[in-house]
Order: C-alpha cells, then structure tokens, then sequence
C-alpha cells in the first residue's frame, strides 16, 4: 500500500439490496465499493463537485473480484479502501466488504483519470496524486451511512 492506510465506510444491507433469498445480489458489492471510494475521495477534499470542476473524471478500467460469503439483509457490513499505487492517469485500489470479522467480498480496481469532455486518459493532479498517496486515516475514523 502507498499510504499504509484504509479507509472504512460502514453501512446496512436493505431488502433493495438483495435478491428473493435475502441475499445480497453480487453487483450491489461494487455499488458498496463506489461508495466508499466516493467517500474516501470526499475525505481529502475531493467531492464530486470539486473533481467534475477539475474537468476530469474517474472511471472504473478493470476490477477483478472474489464473491467469498453471502451478506443477507440488515447486516451491517464495512467496506474498506487501500490505495495501492497512484501512477499519471490511474489508480490501483485494493478494496473489501466485511461483516464482524468474515469477509464477503474482495477485490482489486484500476481507476483511470479522464478528462470530462472527451473522456481521454489525463493525468491526476499533482497534489492529488499525492494526497492519495500519502494519505492515512486513522484507525478509528469510519463514516456511516444513513441511507
């Protein structure tokens, strides 16, 4: 990891989330994975806003997951985010989606930068690129989600 730290966002599986079964349906791990990448950006200054008035993007280019147990509905997952490298116009995330101590799933992203317009590969921001990478949150710091 670049920054040695991850960030947690916890939330709830709600009936929307999970198949007849009760099961989590397997897309909605990469809707929690969104999220909390989301929020980790949003930690360091970078909300939406900020980053679509930069003219840029950042677009998902390859994610290899593992499905390892099912989550079922009203549990309360965490989803975590570790910055692995931060390299000209991409990203590699190492991400997971726990309940209590069991992980449910887990995966590996590659985000490329792109500008708005055109959606060309560009390079991240110089002071974001090393925001991400030397950021460390503390072990503690976790955000919840109310919806």
């Amino acid at each position: 990891m670049v920054g040695n730290a991850e960030f947690f966002f916890k939330l709830r599986v709600y009936i929307e989330d999970t198949d007849a079964g009760g099961i989590v349906y397997y897309v909605n791990y990469l809707k929690y994975m969104e999220r909390c990448r989301t929020e980790m950006m949003r930690s360091l200054g970078y909300d939406k806003g900020s980053i679509f008035n930069r003219d840029l993007m950042f677009v998902v280019r390859d994610v290899a997951i593992q499905y390892l147990k099912p989550a079922r509905l009203d549990d309360e997952l965490m989803v975590s985010a570790s910055v692995l490298s931060v390299r000209g116009a991409a990203m590699s995330l190492r991400q997971s989606v726990v309940r209590a101590d069991e992980v449910m799933a887990q995966g590996e992203l590659k985000i490329a930068c792109v500008d708005s317009a055109g959606l060309r590969p560009r390079r991240i921001p110089k002071i974001m690129a090393q925001e991400l990478r030397e950021a460390h949150w503390e072990s503690g710091e976790m955000l919840w989600n109310n919806n």
